[in-house]
């Protein structure tokens, strides 16, 4: 089913690869609002999330802001591939009357298996065109959850993080300054990942203790770029 933090994440920039865990898997999406896309599928062992937003302030459009939240959660599967993009661009404004275009993107993927291939990508990008005293800020946040046993997450956790993706709507389309608005969304996704990391450690344990996983389950990439 696909619906759209350690107490120390691990936390990264842009491109991330790595070795994961096997077998069949299913998806679903919690709401976007904006311009943004998602997709999510599995396909023969395999877990494709897809997840982005763009969002364009010019003289038309000054104010500008776009969130996306991805919930993909897939049982079993054998390989990965995660994709996550926020952009923002504010062009043709003036220092008199600057724009400011604020995109934000959160995706959140949960796997199960012993030795997935997993391939992920998390990426910002942020640009002022002939844009004097323009803002414009892109922020991209991706959690990875792989579990050896594969575990939904509950109804709590979901209304939890609903929650959370009401409270990101609202701050993207807030007047904040961009640098409290980036600490206020860490903030968001700390309480993510402390949804994340108990909801891992419901998952089911393997027998052997040998099998058991040496490196925490949730791991967050983070990536944001100012113009």
């Amino acid at each position: 089913m696909d619906t759209s933090i350690n107490p120390a994440p691990r936390v990264r920039s842009a491109r991330s690869r790595g070795a994961f865990r096997l077998g069949l898997a299913a998806s679903a999406c919690l709401g976007v609002l904006g311009l943004t896309t998602g997709a999510a599928q599995a396909i023969a062992g395999a877990a494709i999330a897809n997840d982005s937003t763009f969002a364009l302030a010019n003289p038309a459009h000054r104010d500008v802001s776009r969130v996306a939240f991805g919930v993909h959660q897939y049982g079993t599967v054998t390989a990965a591939s995660a994709h996550n993009q926020a952009e923002a661009e504010s062009v043709a404004c003036s220092a008199a009357s600057p724009c400011r275009s604020i995109s934000l993107s959160f995706q959140i993927v949960t796997m199960a298996g012993e030795k997935i291939h997993l391939n992920a990508v998390n990426l910002s990008h942020s640009q002022n065109q002939h844009c004097d005293g323009c803002q414009t800020l892109a922020g991209a946040y991706q959690f990875i959850v792989s579990t050896p046993g594969a575990f939904s997450l509950s109804q709590a956790a979901l209304a939890q993080l609903a929650h959370i993706h009401a409270e990101l709507n609202t701050l993207g389309a807030s007047s904040a300054p961009v640098d409290r608005l980036k600490a206020s969304a860490d903030a968001l996704a700390a309480q993510v990942t402390a949804i994340l990391n108990g909801a891992a450690a419901a998952a089911p344990r393997p027998l052997h203790p040998l099998t058991q996983p040496s490196v925490a389950p949730v791991t967050v990439h983070r990536m944001f770029d100012q113009g």
